[in-house]
């Protein structure tokens, strides 16, 4: 880790200044298109307008092949489209590969200035995302890039897990973190072959019952642990934490219950690799409105969140006053681009 002298210091002569906080931006849903199928990135100019991020994606689920025609296709898309406040970001191949360095020197010298966010698969430590963000800085000095390209980390190796808090603190560029289920149920040499979301043999067995009858059982989540640690290391450094993937598209049952516990848990949105699991993210990443207009009455309770007061009977606090500033501040946010929920919320 840098001194904390030279933390916020550009990387390069000529790079922007890093951010020292994070733009404030909706992402409750990075839905995922592969660039190198010119019908799917058709579609992208519709898509800009139902999702809050679009990625394009070069590595898995992409043919080797086609690689550098998913290349070629995210820049197309990203110089014709208009994004407006529709995030923009890639997931580049993996650091290992013989794609990643083509993959950020020609993205960043094409479209280096509409780039939010770049994603790196399979981080293992600090010294991944130093990698990346010394080659950003002396990338952007050379190309005239006028903002930071932040860095967003793919959770998925067991080394990473164990470095998820050096890998947070890694650089002022990190954006956020995501779970990567699949490549991590691999790395770790866990029993399953699901993409994300629970599996029927991992559960607790409930005790003997006196009449002798059948025991339940209770599935449990694969991903609570991970998940957790996850969003600690992200929180504690000022980052967001994503859902990942799901991959059972036809069960939107088992997604939305995926998905709410990742937002319950602190994730702040997830991706989303079909289209019909977009409203199911919007609705889980979006705060309830019955929260949303009991918090907006705490906070009228509590202007400057001093002191104690009795709201329907329960006592709230400046610890419930916090709680309702997180969830006003993302209803504002959401309401900014959703004028059904902006309505319901009373903005």
């Amino acid at each position: 880790m840098k001194t904390p002298n030279d933390f916020f210091k550009p990387l390069a002569i000529g790079a922007p200044a890093p951010m020292r906080e994070l733009p404030v931006a909706l992402e409750r849903t990075i839905h995922f298109f592969p660039p190198h199928i010119e019908k799917m990135c058709a579609k992208v100019p519709s898509m800009v307008k139902q999702v809050d991020v679009l990625l394009g994606n070069l590595e898995d689920a992409i043919p080797i092949e086609a690689k550098e025609a998913a290349r070629a296709g995210f820049i197309k898309v990203a110089k014709e489209v208009d994004f407006g406040n529709t995030g923009l970001w890639t997931r580049i191949n993996a650091l290992n590969s013989p794609w990643c360095l083509d993959d950020i020197t020609q993205i960043v010298e094409a479209v280096g200035d509409k780039l939010d966010v770049l994603m790196v698969p399979k981080v293992e430590g600090a010294w991944d995302i130093h990698y990346v963000d010394q080659l950003l800085a002396q990338l952007e000095a050379k190309h005239k890039v006028k903002k930071p390209i932040m860095i967003h980390a793919i959770l998925e190796t067991a080394q990473g897990v164990m470095n998820v808090n050096e890998i947070a603190q890694a650089s002022p560029r990190m954006h956020g973190m995501s779970l990567g289920p699949a490549d991590l149920a691999a790395s770790r040499g866990m029993k399953t072959t699901r993409v994300g979301g629970g599996h029927p043999f991992y559960g607790v067995l409930a005790d003997p019952r006196t009449d002798g009858g059948e025991r339940s059982f209770f599935q449990q989540d694969l991903w609570h642990y991970t998940v957790a640690r996850m969003v600690d290391a992200c929180m504690a450094n000022g980052l967001k934490a994503f859902y990942g993937p799901f991959g059972d598209f036809d069960d939107s049952d088992a997604c939305q219950a995926q998905f709410r516990n990742a937002f319950l848990q602190g994730c702040v949105g997830t991706w989303t690799l079909h289209p019909k699991q977009i409203e199911i993210a919007k609705d889980v990443f979006s705060p309830e409105v019955k929260e949303v207009l009991f918090a907006k009455r705490i906070l009228e309770a509590m202007p400057d969140g001093s002191g104690a007061v009795l709201i329907d009977g329960k006592m709230q606090d400046d610890a419930t006053w916090k709680q309702a500033n997180v969830i006003v501040k993302l209803a504002r946010l959401v309401a900014s681009k959703d004028p059904e929920r902006a309505a319901a919320y009373g903005f």
